[in-house]
């Protein structure tokens, strides 16, 4: 088998995979999958990758097992996931095809543990000709392509809306089950019920997919749910997911009417795979992030300096003109311990007690209120999605300065 008939494609959904033929791709690939995932952590925190960490969530364990990940690696590992996810998914429905299963078993790739069930099972199953790979071979008149894809459209915006209402604003969880399960889903569904009564092109079904992610975004940020930079961020990341779950649908109407109860079954039972997902597993997680820089300027001279500063130039940066909050000044009411310094953000001030104060040498205090981490792009001036609340809060800092030869400072910082 060459690398064209293992990668995912409207024509590759069509052909049969036995399950020899199954088990060495997949075993191939979950090679090649775990080794760059190693590469990565390891470039990122130095430490080791094991097998057994795939029973946890990415997310939880990059802040329980690998103190102080970089910024990039969670980015990193999700779009290094989601290629294996789309060929993982094409060559499942093949082999569910020929074990004689129905192909909605596809969506069970997506959901915690069972997925590897799913996987060792058709690992195993015999052949079948149950589901015999025909196609619908006529073109139906052209006056029937409206109503249908008005109907793929609603289908994939309310399948669409439905997960996001559970995963986010039921469950407050942004986890795997709206990022990668979600998009293929509502390709999926729109994909299957637009094609269930007209023969679709390619070009067709992939502008009516980006025609419903878009619906989906649009009507979001009409009813300030989200913001424009985060919409932005996801949408190229869940329309190869949705294109590929597009064209599966279509494949599944072409099949006729022996798979329309459980195609049924499917769209009725899959958003409730969402609340199988733990939610927001690291919320009560603490864990330090530090940093340090070398200042040519004695303690004694960088000490006003850490209490309180002027205000900074505003950045030029792309990723902060889009929202995310920097800092802009500080000041301080009071001296000595029980004194509170204010560190303004573009987002508001960062509230602060302080708990310990010896001048040159170390400032430590709570945080009693944090900002936003970010303002949210809308022609709304209230835009509050619930990513903004609970997934990064400051607890504590402190500063550490370090006399050096030649009348340096080493000033560490450190917050919790």
């Amino acid at each position: 088998m060459n690398i064209g008939e293992v990668l995912p494609s409207p024509a590759n959904l069509r052909t049969p995979l036995q399950r020899t033929t199954y088990f060495a791709i997949g075993l191939s690939l979950a090679v090649v999958k775990y080794l760059g995932d190693t590469a990565l952590v390891w470039a990122g925190t130095h430490r080791i990758w094991k097998p057994i960490d795939y029973v946890a969530t990415v997310h939880s364990l990059l802040l329980t097992q690998f103190p102080n990940p970089p910024s990039w690696l969670t980015l990193a590992l999700l779009l290094w996931t989601i290629p294996f996810v789309c060929i993982g998914v094409t060559l499942t429905v093949r082999r569910a095809l020929d074990a004689g299963w129905s192909p909605w078993v596809s969506f069970i790739f997506f959901v915690p543990f069972a997925g590897y069930a799913l996987i060792a099972l058709l690992c195993l199953w015999p052949s079948s000709r149950k589901y015999e790979l025909t196609r619908l071979g006529r073109e139906l008149p052209a006056r029937k392509y409206f109503p249908h894809a008005v109907a793929g459209i609603i289908t994939g915006l309310a399948f669409g809306l439905l997960m996001i209402a559970i995963t986010i604003a039921f469950k407050g969880n942004y986890g795997l089950a709206l990022f990668l399960g979600a998009p293929f889903g509502i390709g999926l569904s729109m994909g299957y019920v637009f094609c269930r009564g007209y023969a679709a092109r390619d070009n067709e079904l992939t502008l009516l997919t980006f025609i419903t992610l878009a619906g989906i975004a649009g009507f979001l940020l009409l009813v300030a749910f989200e913001g424009a930079a985060c919409l932005f961020m996801a949408f190229p990341l869940g329309f190869g997911l949705a294109l590929l779950g597009a064209y599966l649908g279509r494949d599944i109407a072409s099949r006729g009417r022996a798979i329309a109860p459980p195609a049924i079954t499917a769209m009725l039972l899959i958003p409730l795979f969402a609340f199988v997902e733990p939610a927001h597993l690291t919320g009560r997680i603490l864990h330090e992030v530090r940093s340090e820089v070398v200042i040519d300027a004695s303690p004694e001279q960088v000490w006003p300096r850490v209490i309180a500063f002027a205000p900074m130039a505003e950045p030029k940066e792309l990723m902060f003109r889009m929202g995310i909050a920097y800092p802009q000044f500080a000041h301080i009411d009071g001296t000595g311990v029980g004194a509170v310094r204010y560190c303004v953000f573009s987002t508001g001030p960062f509230v602060e007690p302080i708990t310990a104060w010896e001048p040159g040498k170390r400032l430590a205090f709570d945080v009693s209120h944090s900002p936003d981490p970010m303002h949210e792009l809308s022609w709304y001036n209230d835009v509050d999605p619930p990513h903004l609340h609970g997934y990064l809060r400051s607890r504590r800092g402190e500063f550490r300065l370090i006399a050096l030869p030649g009348g340096r400072t080493r000033l560490e910082g450190s917050t919790w």
